[in-house]
């Protein structure tokens, strides 16, 4: 092809045809020209489908890490709603002792005395600079704002972490009521969520106290009232920011589940 030009070139310049030269080197230049823009053209249509593929399995898979959140949360705020509720029947059990029941006391001390924390998966889309792959703006700004909305729950979580391990479960253990507590954990079978295979099953009898007055000397230790308050507390305050965390992630999901293509819904 080059040739080709090539002689048509220097039959005109031979025949001194020099504006049919000008007109035709011209014209070889537009088409030269086009010729670059067709193939930049398919290149970038090449890099652009090339992205959106990338965009669509970036996009499942943060459908599959905020559902796994979503679930977790739900879980976590389940959670938190059984301690308040049983704090609050250990506060009423305080202020009224005859409404103290050593096997009722006993499993809301249980309830208690866990610590659910929120361990969201954290996609490293912002740092590792993924995040320009998507197109949505919306989107694009929750996902960036998502670590900082998490924050404000494990904030309040750590509180009572803090709480529990420093003078809730110290306080148990010196009442000599741990072994009350972990024997209920094991009948209610509350142990097996710790397994790392689900179905496992492991049995223990830890039998309860045989101290004498054990219920009565934790309720009505100032520091178990005191904690018990804070579980409360805490417990309310984290569920109240764990709403708005959970419609954060309820919106994230819609907006990934209009920009995934139909068959990827």
């Amino acid at each position: 092809m080059i040739k080709f030009f090539r002689h048509i070139r220097r039959s005109l310049i031979q025949e001194n045809k020099m504006g049919k030269y000008f007109k035709y080197a011209i014209g070889e230049i537009i088409l030269v020209v086009i010729g670059i823009l067709i193939a930049l053209s398919i290149n970038n249509w090449n890099e652009n489908r090339k992205e959106r593929g990338q965009e669509q399995e970036l996009l499942l898979q943060l459908q599959s890490e905020f559902r796994s959140n979503l679930e977790q949360l739900d879980q976590k705020t389940d959670m938190r709603n059984q301690m308040t509720f049983a704090a609050l029947k250990l506060l009423h059990n305080i202020d009224h002792p005859e409404t103290r029941n050593a096997d009722s006391i006993t499993k809301n001390i249980g309830l208690t005395a866990v610590n659910p924390t929120f361990d969201p998966i954290i996609n490293d889309i912002n740092s590792s600079g993924r995040i320009q792959l998507l197109q949505n703006v919306d989107l694009k700004e929750r996902l960036a704002r998502w670590t900082s909305e998490v924050i404000q729950v494990t904030e309040e979580e750590q509180a009572w972490v803090f709480i529990r391990g420093n003078e809730y479960l110290p306080m148990l253990s010196q009442k000599g009521f741990m072994r009350n507590v972990l024997n209920r954990y094991w009948k209610d079978n509350v142990l097996s969520a710790f397994h790392l295979d689900v179905g496992t099953k492991t049995e223990i009898d830890l039998g309860n106290s045989k101290k004498e007055n054990v219920i009565s000397a934790i309720l009505d230790d100032p520091l178990f009232e005191s904690s018990i308050a804070q579980c409360a507390t805490y417990a309310k305050l984290t569920n109240s920011q764990a709403v708005s965390l959970r419609q954060r992630i309820i919106e994230i999901l819609d907006l990934i589940k209009q920009d995934l293509e139909p068959n990827n819904n």
